[in-house]
């Protein structure tokens, strides 16, 4: 174990690690044990008792944070002609089709999110090798395969943001920036546990959401109360 930084162990002693803390005091907290100088994400990560092998037991959806990510998210819009300005009406960073296919193929990734209309989709999917790792190919359950291409730019760049478990059972999300207040925090948490809670697999056995956390790029993780969350006990 490498030895703590002052810094470090200052903010060590401003929380207690082993305690469960309500989300509300949680979020509160964030700021006081980020030892960061720029202005850090704010991630939750909760537990699933899942196996994501299984196909009934994927979970995947999608959220619209209340108060976004603070995040620039950077949107490529692939359509064909006649949606190239209602793409760009609606905020893309990029529009077009076969320029952007060729750009993709040759290496080009530097978006966030891409939307595509469903008379593209042939020549999108023959980028997933690409796509697929980097999690940015677009898909109808996430909303971004639409004829709605303009509603489809603005819900991404107003704060809707996609999940899925990973392998080893954990939904990763990012869900504000340190500079939030800790209710706009706890209100983005709190859409985003409820999301996933309303995903619960109806063959699933035992505890769905065993665990979840808070944290920030450079903080430790704080231990959400979920059984006090899920209950309605905190509101």
């Amino acid at each position: 174990m490498s030895k703590m930084t002052k810094n470090q162990k200052a903010v060590m002693a401003k929380y207690d690690h082993t305690k469960v803390y309500s989300l509300q005091e949680a979020c509160g907290l964030l700021k006081d044990i980020t030892y960061t100088k720029f202005d850090s994400s704010v991630e939750v990560h909760t537990n699933l008792g899942v196996d994501p092998r299984k196909a009934n037991q994927m979970i995947r959806g999608v959220v619209t944070l209340p108060h976004g990510t603070g995040k620039v998210v950077r949107v490529l819009a692939l359509c064909t002609p006649d949606k190239v300005e209602e793409a760009t009406a609606a905020g893309a960073d990029y529009v077009g089709l076969d320029e952007y296919i060729e750009k993709i193929k040759g290496g080009w990734t530097d978006v966030d999110v891409i939307v595509c209309t469903p008379s593209v989709m042939a020549k999108v999917g023959a980028l997933g090798r690409i796509l697929g790792p980097r999690g940015l190919m677009p898909n109808p359950k996430t909303g971004t395969v639409t004829m709605e291409i303009g509603n489809a730019v603005k819900e991404v760049k107003g704060g809707k943001i996609d999940f899925k478990v990973d392998k080893t059972g954990i939904v990763h999300a990012a869900v504000g920036k340190v500079s939030f207040t800790p209710q706009q925090i706890a209100e983005n948490a709190a859409e985003f546990l409820n999301a996933v809670s309303k995903l619960k697999p109806s063959a699933l056995k035992g505890t769905y959401m065993k665990s979840a956390t808070i944290c920030t790029t450079m903080s430790p993780s704080v231990k959400i109360d979920l059984k006090a969350f899920l209950s309605g006990a905190e509101k």
